[in-house]
């Protein structure tokens, strides 16, 4: 049987996709055992850390951490739009019989009707999983919203850090899969840019996600705050002894 140039897309095309997967499946188990080596387990410390603090002022006086998921869910909101848009967008070419623009005789690999197809169809479950991913952001946000404006109630602060943590990871995961699209786009082209793509992703992604900055200890951060607040107040309350004393010395 002869090479034929339609068998790349047999070759390269499930290597490329086996790259992407592997690494994230890798990524998948440091963030879970080794949390403090990637920046997912970095920011998800930070934001524990950060809803300890806001849970540590008054429900009036949140408006600040409010902000801050409102802007959130703006930007979670906006991707799922842009996803479903786009989804809209293959379903509507998916469904109109002639896709002569990607049976150019350029395009290095199987321009069947059955692999253009199967090429949309992966394109539009990517975005179906981000628009999904997205939308579970918002919903974990806003309830972590609610919580944090409660007024007058003993809220544990794991409930609200569990919500946090959850939104982030739905964000994470809505990302990851438009990562997936892009190198799946690149596949319409032929597979060789598509193979070109996962691996320049994984290279890329290997670098963007890994953390070597060491987590910080907050808890220890307020003690040396009070230490220091401590010590200041000890010195102007011994300054306030002296002068007192030679008042009484002149005085006398």
């Amino acid at each position: 049987m002869a090479w034929t140039k339609e068998y790349l897309d047999l070759v390269l095309v499930p290597s490329g996709l086996l790259i992407m997967s592997a690494y994230h499946v890798f990524l998948l188990y440091r963030c879970l055992k080794l949390p403090q080596t990637t920046v997912i387990g970095h920011e998800n410390h930070c934001k524990k850390a950060w809803v300890e603090r806001m849970l540590q002022v008054e429900a009036k006086d949140r408006g600040l951490a409010l902000t801050t998921i409102n802007s959130t869910i703006s930007a979670a909101t906006f991707l799922a739009t842009i996803s479903l848009a786009l989804s809209s967008l293959i379903g509507t070419w998916v469904a109109e019989s002639s896709h002569s623009l990607f049976r150019n005789s350029l395009i290095y690999g199987n321009t069947s009707s059955s692999i253009i197809s199967v090429k949309y169809i992966s394109l539009l479950m990517c975005f179906l999983v981000a628009f999904g991913s997205f939308l579970q952001c918002v919903g974990n946000f806003a309830h972590a919203s609610f919580l944090i404006s409660m007024p007058n109630a003993d809220i544990r602060v794991s409930y609200i850090q569990k919500a946090v943590i959850r939104g982030s990871a739905c964000w994470s995961v809505g990302l990851r899969a438009i990562y997936f699209a892009t190198t799946l786009l690149l596949w319409i082209f032929g597979p060789i840019p598509m193979f070109a793509a996962s691996v320049i992703m994984v290279v890329s992604l290997h670098n963007l996600d890994r953390n070597v900055t060491p987590l910080h200890n907050f808890e220890s951060a307020k003690a040396n705050s009070h230490n220091l607040f401590t010590k200041i107040n000890e010195d102007l309350a011994a300054v306030a002894r002296v002068t007192e004393k030679h008042d009484r010395s002149d005085a006398n």
